[in-house]
């Protein structure tokens, strides 16, 4: 990914306040294992970008609760907002997902474009959900993909 290289050490000249490694994306996998505490932000290119985020996302404990945005921070194309584990097609149509990271994702789009109250009511509603423990078995729970989120639609009907 030569011409991805030589962007990123491009961009990072333009912003020398921002300390910027380029690494392989093996060695990268590896230190986030290790010692993901030590990452702020990962720039990658789609692919090991993906990779990456499903590795980092695993480290946290689920896969299924890490939001992910392809941002376009000029606005003239549309940003991309996700669950980490994208739609889940091994196991669509079982009710087992967890929707986490699909509704975080959806309060980071909401502050992306500008309600940022909106998306911060969200993520507390998803938070005290799982704290309550409404969880599904990836987190360690038995509920499924719709309790979690009738929970969530709940707690934010209470603080409406």
């Amino acid at each position: 990914m030569p011409f991805f290289d030589e962007v990123f050490r491009e961009m990072s000249e333009v912003y020398p306040g921002v300390e910027a490694s380029l690494m392989h994306a093996d060695a990268l996998a590896a230190r986030l294992v290790l010692d993901p505490g030590n990452f702020d932000v990962v720039v990658g290119s789609n692919l090991l970008g993906d990779i990456l985020s499903e590795v980092t996302a695993a480290v946290s404990g689920a896969i299924g609760i890490a939001p992910s945005a392809n941002l376009n921070p000029e606005g003239d194309h549309p940003s991309l907002f996700e669950p980490i584990h994208g739609s889940a097609p091994d196991i669509a149509g079982e009710g087992v997902a967890n929707p986490a990271g699909a509704i975080w994702a959806g309060a980071m789009m909401l502050d992306h474009l500008g309600y940022e109250e909106t998306g911060e009511r969200i993520i507390e509603a998803l938070e005290a959900t799982l704290e309550g423990g409404t969880k599904t078995g990836d987190l360690g729970g038995s509920a499924t993909m719709d309790e979690v989120t009738d929970a969530v639609v709940r707690r934010l009907g209470d603080h409406a």
